[in-house]
């Protein structure tokens, strides 16, 4: 099947090449918006039967993982560009290493609760892949499962968490 894209307001559907193919997402800005977490401010009280203290570590840090991948796309939909060139800078984003260092920087800023989360999403990761280090798999993987239990417990500190990032970034 070939990649397509909706026209806006139309609602019809017109195929676009692969090498001229160009992320577009709805609202997309040259520069940056306030925040780039704010889809997570509608999110309070999630109408589903997911609650952080039923899943384990490693369920939390799969959808965390999930959350911080959306999260990195979002990020890089608020600027044009290639599909293949967006691609890159969200899997440099997503990589073990951006998550160690991401939590990193913000573990200064984390509750004791948060901490545990990190801690025990670590304690139960693997030693990740044959050329990765063990230690930055693990803390990544902690990172994830915090993320995952914040975006089902309390999306508005995890925006709170994603926007210090921006900060950091900055």
């Amino acid at each position: 099947m070939s990649q397509r894209e909706m026209i806006e307001g139309e609602g019809a559907e017109r195929p676009i090449s692969g090498s001229d193919a160009v992320a577009v997402c709805p609202g997309a800005k040259a520069s940056p918006g306030p925040s780039s977490a704010a889809w997570l401010a509608g999110l309070s009280g999630l109408p589903h039967a997911l609650a952080g203290q039923e899943l384990g570590p490693l369920q939390l840090a799969w959808l965390g993982d999930a959350v911080w991948e959306l999260h990195q796309r979002l990020r890089q939909c608020q600027r044009p560009g290639r599909s293949a060139d967006l691609h890159r800078a969200v899997v440099a984003a997503v990589r073990a290493d951006a998550q160690a260092l991401a939590l990193e920087q913000l573990e200064p800023l984390l509750t004791d609760q948060e901490l545990d989360w990190v801690r025990r999403g670590r304690n139960r990761a693997g030693r990740g892949p044959r050329a990765g280090e063990a230690g930055l798999y693990g803390r990544a993987t902690g990172f994830e499962t915090m993320v995952g239990w914040l975006f089902l417990q309390n999306p508005s500190r995890l925006a709170e968490l994603l926007d210090q990032l921006e900060e950091n970034a900055r």
